[in-house]
């Protein structure tokens, strides 16, 4: 590909793999993709060559098709300049069928039954924090709100103490970096988690609980109960995802609302709205950005020929704020959007496992702070995580009243 055009295509699509983009407002350059080279292929030295999937169609139509776009090829875009191990239980590397035995593991602890009956002590646990915010002085909500909430209730969910969380904070962080670069010390402390959870599943073993530590390591598959090695993968995918995505979409709505105090007035208002309000923080916070796949076959896509072996990245940040899907307003914070078909939590056969309890822990905490608190504003700026795969603020002062 020599011609200006398509050297342009790629530039647009490098940009993505550029950390940085995301510590910032990466929207006007997602907007440029889409409407220059929604599909779009990039070429650069010194970058894995891959296609930067930017539409929502587009995004649907992969994660429908797990026979063509695989993912155990590799799901983020380093995978591409490392070998990948065979790793039991890693449910974001598997593909049907193997991902389908292991996932029915996890589901009756995923329920919706299940989760509305965490719904009763989740509240307990927002309004025991929410009850520490100190009104009309700066407090960081990250720290305050953010990183404990989510962690406290999947301590709650796993059958661990709730002190500990401080301890899954720290794991659950390292787990996100060695995604990039693993050494020494990454992999010194997430021996320490191994270990503690082999103590905790030999105690459950003895003395079981209704814990879902205690659900994985008494299950089976076909006769064979769990390896240590699939029950700690089990574990940390759980402290990873049962707190990086909840964690992200509290704070980017904490911190768009209290940049659209109208939006907050609403759901003082009416506190009915929280549910769909909730679908909005979603889809305009979008806490995992990205997410890849690998064509099986050669396909055609958007009049494109992508060949077998070819990466395709699905940009979910992208497709929450298509023209196509969510009209002209797409680019509008409004919690009264509905429909509201956003892609936050995937689609297909790695549809987040969580999304239940996710969806309950954010309707709870907000019900909770719009009901003691009259405003939230801005109170500093606003930091954010360089990575394109989660959508982190690490830290966002806000000054909350009544």
């Amino acid at each position: 590909m020599t011609t200006a055009k398509a050297l342009s295509e790629s530039a647009l699509a490098a940009r993505v793999a550029d950390p940085g983009l995301w510590a910032g407002d990466p929207h006007p350059h997602l907007a440029r993709l889409r409407a220059e080279a929604p599909l779009a292929r990039c070429e650069e030295l010194g970058l894995p060559h891959f296609w930067a999937v930017s539409k929502h169609a587009d995004v649907l139509r992969i994660s429908r098709d797990p026979s063509t776009f695989c993912s155990a090829r590799g799901v983020l875009l380093m995978d591409l300049e490392r070998d990948l191990p065979k790793i039991p239980g890693a449910l974001l590397y598997l593909d049907p069928p193997e991902h389908a035995t292991y996932r029915r593991l996890l589901n009756p602890a995923f329920s919706t039954s299940k989760m509305r009956a965490l719904e009763a002590d989740t509240r307990a646990r927002a309004r025991a924090l929410i009850e520490q915010v100190p009104e009309g002085e700066p407090v960081d909500v990250v720290a305050k709100l953010t990183v404990p909430y989510p962690l406290l209730v999947i301590a709650d969910l796993l059958g661990a103490p709730g002190e500990d969380w401080p301890r899954f904070y720290e794991w659950s962080d390292v787990m996100i970096a060695a995604a990039t670069v693993i050494d020494d010390a990454s992999i010194a402390v997430l021996a320490e988690m191994g270990g503690y959870f082999l103590d905790l599943v030999a105690q459950r073993r003895g003395d079981p609980h209704d814990d879902l530590v205690t659900m994985l390591c008494h299950a089976d598959i076909d006769g064979q109960v769990l390896s240590d090695e699939e029950l700690m993968m089990f574990y940390g995918q759980l402290l990873v995802a049962g707190n990086e995505t909840t964690r992200n979409l509290l704070s980017g709505g904490l911190v768009t609302l209290s940049e659209h105090p109208e939006q907050w007035q609403l759901l003082r208002d009416d506190p009915t709205r929280l549910p769909v309000a909730v679908e909005e923080m979603l889809r305009w916070s979008t806490p995992v950005i990205s997410f890849m796949r690998t064509a099986t076959r050669d396909v055609e896509l958007r009049g494109r020929q992508v060949r077998e072996g070819d990466p395709l990245l699905l940009l979910y940040t992208s497709a929450n704020r298509d023209e196509d899907e969510f009209g002209p307003t797409a680019d509008r914070f409004d919690v009264t959007r509905d429909p509201n078909h956003h892609v936050s939590f995937g689609f297909g056969e790695h549809f987040c496992l969580g999304a239940a309890l996710a969806r309950i822990e954010a309707r709870v905490f907000f019900e909770e702070l719009t009901a003691r608190f009259a405003t939230v504003v801005p109170a500093g700026p606003v930091e954010r995580l360089e990575s394109g795969v989660i959508a982190g603020i690490t830290r966002a002062p806000l000054v909350f009243g009544r």
